[in-house]
């Protein structure tokens, strides 16, 4: 008969031992005096390790703090410590077994303390966060496509606007100087001119059109296109401009360069430059531009260098290339076109910056990232 005295048992214990095992919360008890730290079973599982497999030094959790993470978590227990915060409380990527990583809702708080008033001891917790952290990315990735669609949807509608406006001041010029025509040799030669623009315009028209259908066959996200050539096609659509203010335009780009881009926006860059170029022209001199270029070992830089009116940077630096912003006293000024040139060149990883000196001139500065990398 065995009279040994059994101890009573503890059901507020079991209970909250059976509470913290289901519910995947680890413990962690840390004692300042030893420099050691318990780990319960649930927080080693959250790694992946077994119970005889983790220590009970503080740094065998430490140094798998993610290495981005780490000067947060150093820093929220310390403010703890010195009493800048009531509890402890920190997330952080932390490196499994596997060699994963996961995230970690880690909380705790002093609960003993020395005659000294030291920390003593510790009492923590762990709960796997992962999940909840990739439904935020999730959301967030959303929102960001949602508004890139937004955006792009926004854009598209300036383009239709701002392009077929050009065009359409071209036809209004040219059927003026038809009718102001003299000869038929002169009226016939601007027929001419009449096709061209046509032609240019039912260009731009199918250009636009592939803009909605790439947003349905990702397959033909970006062409490979010939920026020598593009540029010379700008030329061809402003003739009547170019010739009406006396423009001298020198295209001394490398016709080797070609670059992943859509047909349609890189129309709209060139087109916008050179217009912009002749439309702010200085009064006491005739618009020279010029179109250069140079490699380097990621990126294909293209400069586009005026005679004009140049901009106040020091006033106006921050707003160049927002919307509706305007810089002249110009009755055809919209403020779009240098929007969307940042916005179609930023669209497909390229930059654009400018230099400018007012009465000198501007160059552009632009940068196209050489290798492939489609958006859509």
């Amino acid at each position: 008969m065995n009279n040994a005295i059994k101890e009573p048992i503890d059901f507020d214990k079991l209970k909250w031992q059976f509470a913290l095992k289901n519910s995947n919360i680890g413990i962690w008890d840390f004692d300042a005096n030893l420099n050691r730290v318990f780990y319960s079973d649930e927080s080693k599982k959250i790694i992946g390790f077994s119970t005889d497999e983790f220590g009970t030094n503080p740094n065998d959790w430490n140094d798998r703090v993610h290495p981005d993470d780490k000067q947060k978590y150093f820093k929220d227990f310390e403010d703890h410590l010195n009493g800048l915060n009531p509890f402890y409380e920190n997330e952080h990527r932390i490196l499994c077994k596997d060699n994963t990583y996961k995230w970690v809702l880690d909380k705790g708080k002093i609960i003993e303390r020395d005659e000294q008033g030291k920390p003593k001891r510790i009492i923590g917790t762990h709960l796997d966060i992962t999940q909840q952290k990739e439904d935020e990315l999730a959301k967030v990735k959303s929102l960001k496509l949602i508004i890139k669609k937004n955006n792009k949807l926004e854009n598209f509608a300036h383009i239709v606007t701002h392009n077929l406006k050009s065009h359409s001041a071209n036809f209004e010029n040219l059927l003026e100087f038809y009718d102001e025509a003299e000869s038929d040799e002169e009226k016939k030669d601007f027929i001419t001119h009449l096709k061209t623009v046509s032609q240019s315009l039912a260009k731009t028209i199918y250009n636009l059109n592939e803009i909605v259908s790439i947003q349905n066959n990702k397959s033909n996200e970006v062409q490979t296109l010939n920026l020598y050539e593009y540029i010379n096609n700008s030329l061809i659509l402003l003739e009547v401009e170019i010739n009406k203010s006396n423009a001298i335009i020198i295209n001394k780009v490398d016709p080797s360069i070609y670059i992943d881009f859509n047909p349609a926006y890189l129309e709209s860059v060139f087109q916008n430059l050179l217009s912009n170029a002749i439309k702010y022209k200085h009064q006491d001199r005739n618009p020279h531009i010029i179109f250069n270029s140079t490699t380097t070992k990621d990126k294909n830089i293209i400069t586009v260098q005026d005679n004009g009116l140049g901009i106040d940077m020091e006033k106006y630096g921050n707003e160049v290339f927002k919307l509706y912003r305007t810089f002249h006293y110009n009755e055809n000024s919209e403020g779009v076109g240098l929007y969307l040139i940042k916005n179609h060149i930023e669209t497909f990883d390229g930059t654009i910056e400018l230099e400018s000196k007012v009465n000198v001139g501007t160059t552009f500065i632009i940068k196209f990232p050489i290798k492939k990398n489609p958006v859509y």
